[in-house]
């Protein structure tokens, strides 16, 4: 999320006159001295005389001098920190209909500062919108956090996304915004568009490859990443084999196993990982999650195999046994049975194995009668 650098102003528009004149409206003279030595008490740091100044004059109801006090009252309230206090004197010179267009925009602005600084995201998204078309930095920033705050995302992202087409320069965290939030709403395409444009301003920080590579998986595209990561190699950057393990699971976790298993044996063919029994044991589990049987079993025979373990013998038996190959599944069960697997199971399997076989044969003779 984009954390913004509020840059409070506690203190009364110095150019208040000039505004209310220049909108051909006049203030009665009590009121105009009564703000302007409030507002010379408040940049003394004397909120006390500034509170007795504005506290001495009265307005009428529904007027300009009312509106302005108002005012005062909400930047003195806000300047010694009693924001809500601010929020609603603010709210009231706002909803006046008295300011000039300048200052209404001006208010407007502090408010969703305050309302922002008091985590109040709907309040600050009604101010600031509809966007204005030349919206500032500081006003995108604004409701660029108020919608991710609300939960809002997707409408975040047109607004960074026209900050950054605006500002080809814009900081590297508005980049970083547009990928989160594109991976999290899975637009993993628009994501890794952003993010190439991070990788091409820094080509030799590791983690913005591993990162695009992890996108590229996740869009479905296996051969992208690795690609990407035998580029990064090529560079002379290197990943930890903890990061590259936590890519293939990555697909896992993503519901993905058939591209986790494309992804782990790329790496694994390719050398970018070490070929080992955990690593096999995982290729041969995406390939199961992924119901490549055909594929699971071969890479479970070899660990079995391998290690003479009943556990993977039994995952070859039942692999076999999905795939309706009984005679396999009854040699596996042998197999299982001499390394020590779970007695009781291998009996109630190859009890099933075999009824299905004599099923089969049955069948077989029938039709040939």
């Amino acid at each position: 999320m984009i954390r913004l650098a509020l840059l409070l102003s506690f203190l009364v528009n110095a150019s208040l006159a000039s505004e209310v004149f220049a909108a051909g409206q006049t203030v009665e003279p009590s009121v105009m001295r009564a703000l302007n030595t409030a507002q010379v008490a408040q940049q003394k740091g004397d909120y006390a005389a500034a509170e007795r100044a504005l506290n001495a004059v009265k307005a009428e109801s529904g007027s300009l001098e009312e509106t302005l006090l108002w005012r005062s009252h909400g930047y003195l309230a806000w300047a010694q920190g009693r924001n809500g206090k601010a929020i609603e004197l603010l709210s009231k010179a706002v909803k006046s209909g008295k300011l000039d267009e300048t200052a209404q925009a001006n208010e407007q602005l502090n408010l969703a500062k305050l309302n922002l600084s008091e985590r109040r995201y709907k309040e600050v998204i009604r101010l600031l919108t509809p966007v204005p078309a030349k919206a500032s930095e500081e006003v995108l920033q604004m409701l660029v956090q108020s919608y991710q705050a609300s939960g809002q995302p997707a409408k975040a992202l047109p607004l960074a996304e026209r900050y950054v087409r605006a500002n080809p320069r814009a900081e590297d965290r508005w980049l970083q915004f547009l990928v989160g939030v594109n991976a999290d709403l899975k637009r993993y395409s628009e994501a890794e568009k952003w993010q190439q444009q991070l990788l091409a301003r820094s080509p030799n920080d590791v983690q913005h490859w591993r990162q695009l590579a992890a996108l590229q998986q996740l869009s479905g595209h296996y051969d992208k990443a690795l690609a990407t990561l035998r580029a990064a190699r090529t560079k002379g950057l290197s990943f930890s084999a903890k990061e590259l393990d936590n890519l293939t699971l990555l697909a896992s976790a993503a519901d993905q196993p058939w591209q986790g298993a494309k992804l782990l044996k790329g790496m694994l063919d390719q050398g970018l990982l070490a070929n080992n029994s955990t690593r096999q044991e995982r290729l041969g589990m995406f390939y199961w999650q992924a119901r490549d049987r055909a594929h699971a079993v071969e890479v479970y025979r070899q660990l079995a195999s391998a290690s003479g373990s009943g556990k993977h013998w039994m995952n070859v038996a039942q692999l076999e046994l999905e795939q309706s190959r009984w005679k396999a599944g009854l040699a596996a069960l042998k197999q299982a049975e001499n390394a020590g697997a779970d007695r009781r199971q291998v009996r109630e399997w190859r009890n099933w194995a075999q009824a299905e076989l004599n099923a089969d044969a049955n069948d077989r003779l029938a039709s040939a009668r």
